[in-house]
């Protein structure tokens, strides 16, 4: 072991001891640095589980014990050693588990890097006054880690997560940073546009800082006098966004966020060729996730709900490009949303890639499977099943709605649109 440059080896090699690098981005992956000695099992398993075909390592800055190479061979050559006496049944059972196994762990990767998001971004509201320019680089490093993951990914699906996956102050301005991003990809914005569009998404409400709590949000009881005063969080997220010594591109994005492209907007009433396109995508995107996730959980509406209302009663507040793009991005049933199949049977959408937006990934209710063991089904595998309606939570019968569990508050992030989740599509048998 005495190499001077890092090696490469399969997860299945990785032992205690072992100096590794992650080749990849700091949010996909639960460590908190990316070059690290292996010093528990639980460090290999979860190596295992991120779906890595190799992995560098450092021979010289290993401390692997005397022999533990051998056993551990030993040990992977008795554990992987095939059995032929195996029925049809046990294989399928535990090909079930291995996608069970997978689904959770590729859920849990995404809700950890969320909870990250959230907390780093109320970190970063906590020095706003104090440390501006410490906050602005929190607010960049945080903004550059989500486009790393987006940016690098050939297809990036929207997923649901759970709604205690994050803190839920920052859980609107998390929510519109990355939506936002991946509407800017799909609308294949340049690179440096997105660093723009990330920072300015995430603080688009820093401004709310300035009022009392109470006035954060509106609500159907709000006064004139109320709704005055909450509609200068405009003015005050400008001030602060130079005292945060932002680019012009963002301050101005801060400063249009409640503008609409017919000019029925504030603070400036100004019209959609006045806006800059990163402006339109944080207006549009703003309001859907203020639709789903409104101060009074009893008035939010569903996401389907949300984007119908968008492309009707709301259609001339965006131009015709970003709204269209967005549509296609969440499909017409965006992760959130309760659908009955075409089978009569009920379902949560749980994730929707842009280039299938017809046919998201769901839980399907199946009595005949505990909660904690469903699969998500990808539809666009299942072609004796569609989906046959939206419909409100309300409206599912108990049984069905305690099952699915639709969430009161919407928590979405990013995940690979070829993750081990699509496998569950490919079982033989009958969906489950």
């Amino acid at each position: 072991m005495t190499e001077s440059h890092p090696q490469f080896i399969s997860p299945a090699e990785l032992q205690i001891g072992m100096y590794i690098y992650l080749d990849m981005g700091w949010m996909e992956h639960p460590f908190p640095v990316n070059s690290f000695e292996l010093r528990t099992q639980e460090q290999i398993q979860k190596l295992r589980e991120l779906g890595l075909q190799k992995i560098r390592y450092a021979p010289e800055k290993s401390h692997i014990a005397v022999g533990a190479g051998e056993a551990s061979q030993a040990k992977n050559a008795h554990l992987e050693k095939p059995t032929t006496s195996e029925s049809p049944e046990e294989l399928a059972i535990k090909q079930r588990r291995a996608l069970l196994h997978q689904q959770q762990a590729s859920l849990m990767q995404s809700e950890r890097q969320f909870g990250q998001a959230t907390q780093e971004f109320k970190h970063l509201t906590d020095i706003v006054h104090a440390q501006p320019l410490l906050a602005r680089e929190s607010a960049t490093k945080l903004v550059q880690g989500m486009l790393e993951g987006i940016l690098n990914e050939e297809e990036s699906a929207i997923r649901l997560l759970s709604e205690k996956a994050g803190e839920k102050t920052a859980l609107h301005s998390v929510n519109v940073t990355l939506i936002s991003l991946l509407l800017g990809k799909v609308l294949e914005l340049p690179k440096e546009d997105m660093l723009e569009l990330g920072i300015g998404a995430l603080l688009h409400d820093v401004g709310k800082m300035e009022l009392p709590d109470r006035l954060r949000w509106l609500d159907e009881q709000s006064s004139p006098a109320e709704r005055q005063l909450y509609q200068s969080h405009v003015a005050h997220g400008v001030n602060i966004a130079r005292k945060l010594q932002l680019s012009p591109h963002a301050l101005l994005l801060i400063a249009q966020h409640h503008e609409f492209a017919d000019g029925s907007g504030y603070p400036g009433h100004i019209s959609g060729e006045k806006m800059t396109v990163l402006s339109r995508i944080i207006s549009l995107v703003n309001r859907f996730d203020n639709l789903c996730n409104p101060s009074n959980v009893a008035h939010a509406i569903t996401p389907h709900e949300a984007l119908s209302q968008l492309f009707t009663k709301s259609k001339s507040q965006s131009d015709t490009q970003t709204l269209t793009a967005f549509i296609k991005m969440m499909g017409i049933y965006p992760p959130g949303s309760v659908v009955q199949l075409s089978d009569e049977r009920y379902a949560l959408v749980v994730s929707v890639n842009s280039a299938r937006p017809i046919k998201p990934k769901v839980i399907i209710h199946d009595p005949a499977i505990p909660r904690e063991d469903a699969l998500v089904i990808n539809l666009e595998h299942e072609t004796q099943i569609g989906i046959r309606r939206s419909l409100k939570p309300i409206q599912l019968p108990k049984a069905a709605y305690d099952y699915l569990s639709p969430r009161k508050r919407l928590c979405y992030f990013f995940e690979r649109a070829t993750d081990p989740l699509s496998l569950a599509s490919h079982m033989k048998g009958p969906l489950p």
